[in-house]
């Protein structure tokens, strides 16, 4: 896998220098690639790991864009005097620090290999293959020109920092993954109101990861941080709001258009087809990054917001799911509208309230306004490999806000979970937009 080419105009280095930027500050000498790629290509590496590794649901997968963004940030902010995130996030404590000289390109590499590596520890055997042959590859270019000692040094370093946040990962509750992520037992909730099973695959009998909203979370404050008001009102009556939103999936279910289809596949980002709807959001930023040449710090600045603020989103999505354990549309429409419905995208098995694509989609969203502003237009090529036209967006805002109506064409959620998901969403990035960095 190359890495991205990100060449620096001259007018970038000249307004990040201005914005008070600095070169970095024990940089001894320049490998043979920069900085900017050796974290593309690390990303774009897991953008491809996230779909082939099993364990790696659309919560599981934020968890890891999460740590790897903060991880990429600590690295390079300690190469350029910047701010750390130590004391911002939840339990975060200063990295090891180092008083040698390094190269910043190989103490990310060093990083980079420490941190992808334990995330995915559990990946098969062909992604295996393509951690070391990263490694090697990587790791040839970044010790190029550089004197054995200095890339040791800086390698060594980058392994400590990443050794450090993988150690406060290692208790947020959210380390261990098993059975898929399907609980061994389950009581379900009784009522009607309530989440059964829409899938006849037997391991999706019980909801995935019930306690994943128990997690601690990035940079959410308080101890029930962007919780929800309850969906409407459970009830069986055609004249009441809760069968009126039913009948909106039924119908909008009958009468899709083809953009609609088209809007719904392109947002689908299913486990093990797609790097998932986090990672759908950490492309899109790598997208921009490539076009405007974003150098090491505001790269690694945005991957770690984006990072954390869908990490929060499902982990503020998940503890609202769990409160109200609400039953999907596809149950409620066999039940009382029509027995022989089916959506056009498949079920997740878990419950409804709120809709995850609109949480974390609003989450990320939030983020990169605050980064690059309200009116931000960009081009979002992210499945054009898995056959899906590019589409095109005038701000981040109206592509959270296609991604959470997508889910009521793909006949997934009822219209409350997109309308307050997108409210959650803009809850938790507020968040991760706050924090201090550049």
């Amino acid at each position: 896998m190359e890495p991205l080419s990100l060449t620096l105009p001259r007018r970038k280095f000249l307004l990040l220098t201005a914005a008070g930027l600095a070169l970095p500050l024990r940089a001894a000498a320049a490998t043979a690639i920069s900085p900017e790629a050796v974290i593309s290509s690390w990303y774009r590496l897991v953008l491809e790991l996230v779909r082939h590794t099993a364990t790696y649901s659309p919560p599981v997968a934020s968890r890891a864009f999460g740590y790897l963004g903060v991880t990429t940030w600590e690295t390079v902010a300690q190469c350029n005097g910047l701010q750390s995130l130590a004391g911002q996030l939840n339990d975060l404590t200063p990295p090891p620090v180092s008083d040698q000289p390094l190269d910043t390109a190989a103490v990310l590499h060093g990083a980079l290999t420490a941190a992808v590596g334990k995330l995915f520890e559990n990946t098969g055997p062909t992604g295996q293959r393509a951690l070391q042959a990263m490694v090697e590859k990587l790791g040839a270019k970044v010790a190029d020109g550089l004197d054995p000692a200095l890339a040791k040094a800086s390698l060594d370093q980058g392994a400590a920092i990443a050794g450090h946040i993988l150690a406060w990962a290692a208790t947020d509750g959210g380390a261990v993954v098993e059975n898929m992520g399907f609980p061994q037992t389950y009581a379900l909730t009784e009522g009607p109101a309530h989440w059964v099973p829409t899938s006849p695959i037997r391991m999706q009998q019980l909801p995935l990861l019930p306690d994943w909203g128990k997690n601690r979370p990035f940079a959410m404050k308080g101890d029930l941080p962007c919780g929800l008001p309850p969906p409407p009102d459970y009830s069986e009556d055609p004249a009441s709001s809760f069968y009126s939103e039913a009948k909106e999936v039924y119908d909008t279910g009958k009468s899709l258009t083809d953009e609609q289809k088209a809007i719904a596949r392109f947002w689908s980002d299913d486990p093990m087809l797609s790097p998932t709807p986090p990672g759908h959001w950490i492309s899109i930023f790598l997208q921009i990054a490539e076009r405007d040449g974003l150098m090491a710090p505001q790269l690694a600045d945005g991957l770690a917001r984006v990072g954390i603020a869908v990490a929060d989103g499902f982990i503020a999505c998940w503890r609202v799911k769990f409160e109200y354990d609400l039953l999907r549309p596809v149950t409620y429409i066999r039940r009382f509208i029509d027995p022989k419905w089916d959506p056009l995208l498949i079920t997740p098995p878990f419950p409804e309230y709120p809709s995850g694509h609109s949480t974390q989609s609003a989450a990320a969203a939030a983020v990169l306004t605050a980064i690059f502003g309200p009116d931000f237009a960009f081009e979002d090529a992210t499945p054009v490999a898995d056959g899906l036209p590019a589409r095109s967006f005038p701000s981040f805002d109206a592509a959270a806000e296609e991604a959470a109506l997508s889910r009521l064409y793909g006949g997934i959620h009822y219209r409350a979970a997109i309308d307050r998901g997108l409210e959650q969403g803009a809850c938790v990035g507020a968040f991760a937009a706050g924090l201090k960095t550049l």
